[in-house]
């Protein structure tokens, strides 16, 4: 069968029948195995997806199939799939079975999308290199030494390795758009609330977003707008109508366009990825556009601001995790409170105690205003210095990463060089605004380089045409 690289492809293919979902379904499990050491999946569902396969063949006879019809998707090991283990690739949740399907999941198998299987990640959603997995690390296949991004780097490679047609991810302060960077395809983080987030398993709740992983942004916009829209489960979920993103691609007008100098003028900024962002802008200039230079004093401060919230939260989410309920327990208990300890002390690996550690630490009576509270304010002169920002451009432009992907180990024994890895990708986090990361070439080792697209609240219709105009005119 030949490779397929969007999902028009895959449906062309079936209206010509000139294959079938069963046939599509073993390509991909033929891939799974033949890239295994890749180790972007944590379980494949190969029984499970052939039988579901066989029911959508039925369906697509008689005329009854879903939008996503012979479309096989992967899901991150955080979201909750009836009757399939979950465990957020952490020790602690080992053997954890979901009693029920997320949301987003169910919207898209509700349209006969074929569910493949779990795909690795960061513990917990916790890192920026997939490197903090109790099932090991992820390889990125443009280079098997360089770390895929993270946390949802097993959800990214499944994508670039044609592993599965579309995969989703989780993004809180960049886990989506930096594997995308990383691997040269598409990722976004939508607007905070735009996704449901029933059937997520928590890292930081005012932050996490659901987001998707494709080659070509027409596919990521169709699983986008089956999955977004209010939803009874979720208190938080929007009740914004969801435009149909995937029939809005067509872009013909002249918009205005910021960069933020500090983004450029950064120095971790990869001098290849500075040259290529810059040329993007000038061939946006010499399009018609209105291009400027801006500046955002606040880009020091979103990076500490984002780590003082996000810890302080995943302190409070992850103490339900204590071996009493469910997943792990210690076999070393001697009473009730060792077994609480030990549980937590092996079960966890060493980034999210650290995680822990720091957000107890915030929310501790002595230090709570100094901190918490004062992070919060922050967060909220971040969010509306970036929405005034907005209101005078259309998009903001910037590298999605300060470097492309790094080698295993490199920021291993360094936490600030890694979390200094979310230096671009923080602000949209911490504002609740959409992002999406876009291949923009290649840097002087063939590694894939990211483009970052910014824009206002529940403008992802605007975000995807823009995207996929960009993506056209960049690739020529």
């Amino acid at each position: 069968m030949e490779k397929f690289i969007s999902f028009d492809e895959i449906k062309k293919s079936l209206e010509n029948r000139e294959t079938d979902c069963s046939a599509i379904v073993k390509y991909y499990l033929q891939n799974i195995q033949t890239k295994a050491h890749l180790n972007a999946f944590v379980e494949v569902y190969e029984q499970s997806a052939l039988a579901q396969a066989e029911l959508i063949n039925e369906k697509i006879a008689s005329g009854k199939a879903g939008r996503l019809a012979g479309m096989v998707i992967g899901i991150k090991d955080v979201l909750c799939y009836d009757a399939h283990e979950a465990n957020a690739s952490s020790k602690i949740l080992q053997g954890f079975e979901s009693q029920f399907t997320g949301t987003a999941v169910q919207r898209l198998i509700d349209e006969d999308a074929i569910v493949i299987g779990r795909l690795n990640c960061d513990e917990f959603g916790m890192g920026s290199s997939n490197e903090n997995s109790v099932h090991g690390r992820v390889l990125n296949a443009a280079d098997e030494t360089r770390v895929p991004g993270g946390s949802s780097g097993g959800s990214a490679v499944a994508v670039q390795a044609n592993l599965c047609t579309v995969s989703l991810g989780t993004d809180t302060g960049g886990s989506v758009r930096q594997p995308a960077a990383f691997t040269g395809i598409v990722g976004i983080k939508p607007t905070y609330s735009r996704v449901s987030r029933w059937g997520l398993i928590a890292y930081a709740s005012s932050f996490d977003t659901i987001g998707v992983f494709s080659k070509t942004v027409k596919d990521n916009a169709l699983v986008m707008e089956i999955m977004a829209g209010h939803d009874n489960f979720d208190s938080t979920a929007s009740r914004k109508p969801v435009p149909k993103y995937s029939e809005l691609l067509h872009f013909d007008k002249r918009v205005k366009i910021a960069y933020i100098k500090e983004t450029i003028e950064s120095p971790a900024l990869q001098p290849e990825i500075k040259a290529n962002t810059l040329a993007v802008l000038e061939k946006l200039k010499n399009e018609g556009h209105q291009v400027e230079e801006v500046d955002f004093p606040l880009l020091k401060y979103t990076l500490p601001t984002y780590y003082i919230l996000t810890t302080a939260e995943a302190s409070s989410n992850l103490s339900r995790f204590d071996g009493v309920k469910y997943g792990y327990r210690t076999p070393n208990a001697h009473n009730l409170e060792s077994m609480y300890k030990l549980t937590r002390s092996e079960g966890f690996g060493e980034e999210v105690k650290r995680r822990i550690m720091l957000g107890t630490f915030v929310l501790s009576a002595s230090y709570y205003d100094a901190y918490f509270t004062k992070a919060q304010k922050v967060r909220r002169m971040i969010k509306e210095s970036t929405e005034d920002l907005l209101n005078k451009f259309d998009y903001i432009i910037m590298p999605t990463t300060p470097s492309t992907a790094f080698k295993f180990g490199e920021h291993s024994n360094d936490p600030v060089a890694m979390y200094l890895e979310d230096l671009f990708t923080v602000q949209a986090s911490v504002s609740g605004v959409p992002a999406l990361s876009i291949p923009n070439g290649k840097d002087k080792l063939g590694l894939p380089i990211g483009l970052q697209i910014i824009t206002n609240s529940f403008k992802e219709a605007e975000l995807y045409a823009f995207a996929n105009y960009l993506s056209a005119f960049n690739s020529n």
